[in-house]
């Protein structure tokens, strides 16, 4: 019996991917998770075979999850479900060893067997995932990438110095040179942007 965990915010959804799935004789859904927090305890408990989740979830997104399950060396194998193919997104999940990338109307017997096939090791992605990431490359260098994401967790640019060890005028020519390139007015723009793009 393989054994799963869905992690997904909207709860129809999650109810209805639960429901299809626990009709197939060799799968259990064991447990249910409204946001990325919730999942990662749940995998922490539960132990389940595969976590299929959600990439947009509140307090911690699918990928934070997927990243951080690797760096703990948890052996659960995760499946992210997602709309549609936003660039940066798929790259970050090859890197966070994610086992499928697959789209969320996929029919429940393609996910089941996609769910099937990653436990026998195989790695499942949507082609048309693959091909809507390669549209936008990431321009962000990655000290710019770094910059941005404690500029989006609210740290000034005297505060993102002292943390990269590099002098606060070279934080602001950072600063200026990804909104140049980003063609946006603000961090606060510059940072929607580059989340919304999977750049950071």
């Amino acid at each position: 019996m393989i054994r799963i965990v869905i992690a997904e915010d909207q709860r129809l959804l999650r109810g209805a991917l639960a429901s299809l799935l626990d009709l197939e004789d060799d799968l259990e859904v064991i447990g249910q998770a409204a946001d990325g927090a919730e999942a990662w305890e749940l995998i922490e408990r539960l132990r389940p075979d595969v976590c299929l989740m959600d990439i947009e979830m509140p307090r911690m997104s699918g990928l934070d999850v997927a990243e951080r399950l690797k760096a703990a060396g948890s052996p659960c194998r995760i499946i992210i479900l997602t709309t549609f193919a936003r660039p940066g997104y798929f790259e970050r999940a090859a890197k966070a060893g994610v086992n499928g990338y697959l789209l969320k109307d996929e029919s429940s017997d393609k996910l089941a067997e996609a769910i099937r096939r990653v436990m026998a090791g195989h790695l499942e992605v949507s082609p048309e995932l693959v091909f809507g990431s390669l549209r936008e490359e990431n321009p962000l260098t990655p000290r710019e990438q770094d910059i941005l994401r404690l500029a989006a967790e609210g740290r000034s640019a005297g505060e993102i110095a002292l943390q990269l060890h590099l002098s606060y005028g070279t934080v602001r020519n950072y600063i200026s040179e990804t909104l140049n390139k980003l063609d946006v007015k603000s961090r606060i723009e510059a940072v929607r942007l580059a989340e919304e793009k999977g750049w950071i």
